[in-house]
């Protein structure tokens, strides 16, 4: 049992030694294998490596964030603002509760929680400060709702506990719609309730009301980003097309839009956005196969199976240990980044959430609504640091303050469907 014990310890050693994640995980899963067969291991770890990268669905992963990085060069993150802005100025709060919408759509056109925050923070955090809203409603409604695009498909994280577990990526995607949907209303219904109670935070809305043909004109700049998103989901729910057939299409159809429709590619933005997705694509690979070979290291002396037992022979009650695991999740997440808590945890925490009797469907959604809580939370929550990087003018200590109103409002949604499974699976179940 020692064993296990130090191969955790050196793994934790590494990533405390500012180690990249997947040379951390690569390294303490290789001295596992060493330790547990001898010199086979260097026959075991490429296996592991290379058998978890060969798969067809992983394909989708760097044509989802091509066709991301594409649409979030164009003007479609301002223009969905605006739409919202515009539709949505007759309520007290609007703008906030603009964007929330915004980052919801928008996350549907990129599936990353990062660029929906820089695309829709750059313009919508200034135009809230400029309207007398409070810095701390703008800043924990820009972070907050960014992270919906992690569970609003197409999402990146369901593509990767897909590779990882072996579920359905299109019934992950299907999944993940009600508690996206669910997510989005509950954020813009705490904000709509806290502007009433706190009215100073959100000035109503002063000047002429827009007409209705000024709102179908805004729709103008959006429609064709999200028929191209409708289309894609659309191949995948009907079966028309695997998720990584979508995906070719889906990035082919973004770098048509953004040349053709918004006239903003040439050849030095090009080479960048494919440089960028190559970098973040590769970085994640490299994660997910590292990460494989410290789970077979784990699956080996039978560590899964360890933990099953001894929280099941506590006899508590099936909500009680997924309680738990959800506070442990929460808690891994402000010091591990979303992918590599994936790759880590799921090959542990599967055999217990099945051995429960749960659905392993059912699993990577609230898995991911809870790492939807971990890129909003310090020291590693990306969001923060995002929304930063584009509003200067925001503190980092204010931005952080800002969010734990709306990470208690995530945290109460996450409990919901992890007592309540059938909220998140009457969808899958009916398509």
């Amino acid at each position: 049992m020692i064993e296990p014990i130090l191969v955790v310890v050196v793994l934790l050693g590494l990533i405390g030694a500012g180690a990249p994640i997947f040379l951390a995980l690569g390294a303490s899963g290789l001295l596992g294998l060493y330790m547990a067969r001898g010199s086979l291991a260097f026959f075991f770890a490429p296996t592991s490596f290379f058998g978890q990268l060969n798969s067809f669905e992983l394909i989708a992963l760097p044509l989802f964030i091509l066709m991301g990085n594409v649409l979030g060069a164009t003007p479609v993150g301002r223009n969905l603002f605006h739409a919202a802005s515009l539709w949505l100025q007759w309520l007290r709060g609007g703008l906030a509760i603009s964007t929330v919408g915004a980052s919801a759509i928008f996350g549907a056109v990129s599936g990353v929680s990062v660029a929906g925050v820089a695309a829709v923070g750059s313009i919508a955090v200034p135009q809230m400060l400029d309207r007398g809203y409070s810095r701390h409603l703008a800043a924990g409604s820009v972070a907050s709702s960014g992270a919906l695009a992690m569970l609003i498909p197409p999402s990146v994280p369901f593509i990767i506990y897909g590779a990882v577990s072996g579920v359905s990526v299109g019934a992950l995607f299907i999944g993940g719609i009600v508690p996206g949907i669910a997510l989005a209303l509950a954020l813009s219904l705490y904000i709509y309730v806290r502007v009433l109670l706190n009215p100073h935070e959100a000035p109503p809305a002063t000047g002429p009301k827009p007409q209705l043909a000024e709102k179908i004109r805004a729709l103008g700049g959006i429609w064709h980003a999200l028929l191209l998103v409708f289309i894609v989901l659309g191949a995948i729910y009907s079966g028309v097309a695997t998720p990584s057939e979508a995906a070719a299409f889906g990035a082919a159809g973004a770098l048509m839009i953004a040349a053709f429709v918004f006239r903003c590619l040439d050849w030095a933005k090009t080479r960048e956005i494919f440089v960028s997705s190559i970098k973040v694509s590769g970085a994640i690979m490299l994660i997910i196969g590292c990460a494989k070979i410290f789970g077979d290291y784990l699956n080996l002396v039978r560590v899964p199976e360890n933990v099953s037992a001894a929280l099941t022979a506590t006899e508590l009650p099936g909500w009680a240990i997924l309680t738990l695991i959800m506070i442990a999740l929460v808690l891994l997440g402000m010091l591990v980044d979303a992918v590599s808590l994936i790759v880590v945890t799921t090959p542990i925490l599967l055999p217990l959430i099945t051995t429960l009797g749960y659905d392993p469907l059912w699993f990577g959604i609230v898995l991911v609504m809870n790492l939807e809580i971990a890129v909003v939370t310090p020291p590693v929550g990306l969001n923060l640091y995002a929304l930063k990087g584009v509003c200067p003018q925001l503190k980092v200590e204010e931005i952080i303050r800002s969010v734990v109103p709306f990470v208690g409002v995530q945290f109460v949604l996450l409990m919901i469907f992890v007592l309540f499974p059938e909220l998140s699976l009457w969808l899958p179940g009916l398509l």
